[in-house]
């Protein structure tokens, strides 16, 4: 029997409590470049009474994110999207940071835009990182919106000379993830369908982990010692986040990004935490 299908990109904590509170009754799709960890995420949502698939993937390949789509539409008609996946500036460098991050989510929104269910949703996981960089220009958050996804990569504010680190390319990478948002919400609309952004401050999962224990380590952890809520935040506290934006409660939520980071970026522009 086919079921309603929930998209799960990246095996990580963040994913799988969204997972938890929105998949129950779907079939749960779980695509992420690592078989093992794949595994492992359905094989425990398996033994709490979900019904998750393992889908190796690639988000840097659009051929890879269209395979993932094939495979989930073989269990029925695709009605969430949950995009965890992604790599941080510890873990990779400028050039993978941009293809994974920022290309490879455009492609993935773009593609579950064209197949979405009506009254569908879909989340993507972005970062305080794009609220902490200075603004750009009118122009320059259009070509990120809206440049087509097989050209993001070519425009001059992305090429190395204008990239300063893997920090920056992060940065860059999350403030059009949230560009992307706000502009994939008026196609999906069209389908009767919202798409919104998550942007996660410190979130206690293994990725974070790598960056305490990574160059900018002590930076993070003076971050959310100084922030209002004095502390690192859990995957959990960001599913109740999106269980209001996947659920009815939030159906007149679209286009939108949610920053939950404890207070840190309020912190970084009139707090303690101000450079």
């Amino acid at each position: 029997m086919k079921k309603e299908v929930m998209i799960l990109t990246g095996a990580g904590q963040i994913g799988m409590a969204i997972a938890r509170r929105m998949g129950y009754g779907k079939k749960i799709v779980v695509g992420d470049l690592n078989p093992e960890s794949t595994e492992a995420v359905c094989r425990i949502l398996n033994e709490a009474g979900f019904d998750a698939v393992p889908v190796e993937m690639n988000l840097s390949s659009r051929e890879s994110i269209l395979n993932l789509i094939a495979v989930a539409r073989k269990h029925g008609e695709i009605s969430m999207l949950v995009n965890t996946a992604g790599v941080s500036p510890s873990q990779a460098s400028i050039e993978t940071i941009l293809k994974v991050d920022l290309y490879g989510t455009a492609v993935l929104l773009e593609e579950v835009g064209k197949v979405i269910k009506e009254n569908g949703v879909g989340v993507t996981i972005s970062s305080q990182s794009g609220h902490r960089m200075p603004a750009l220009t009118i122009e320059e958050d259009m070509l990120l919106a809206t440049t087509p996804a097989e050209e993001l990569l070519s425009l001059d504010m992305l090429q190395p000379d204008s990239i300063k680190d893997t920090l920056h390319a992060y940065q860059m990478a999350k403030r059009c993830n949230v560009k992307r948002v706000m502009a994939e919400a008026v196609k999906w609309g069209e389908r009767g369908a919202r798409i919104n952004s998550i942007s996660p401050g410190i979130i206690v999962t293994p990725l974070a982990i790598d960056e305490f224990n990574g160059q900018r380590g002590d930076f993070y952890k003076n971050m959310f010692a100084k922030c209002p809520a004095g502390r690192p935040g859990t995957a959990d506290e960001v599913a109740n986040v999106a269980e209001l934006l996947m659920s009815d409660r939030g159906a007149f939520i679209t286009g939108a990004d949610f920053l939950i980071d404890g207070g840190a970026t309020a912190s970084y522009f009139y707090g303690p935490l101000k450079p």
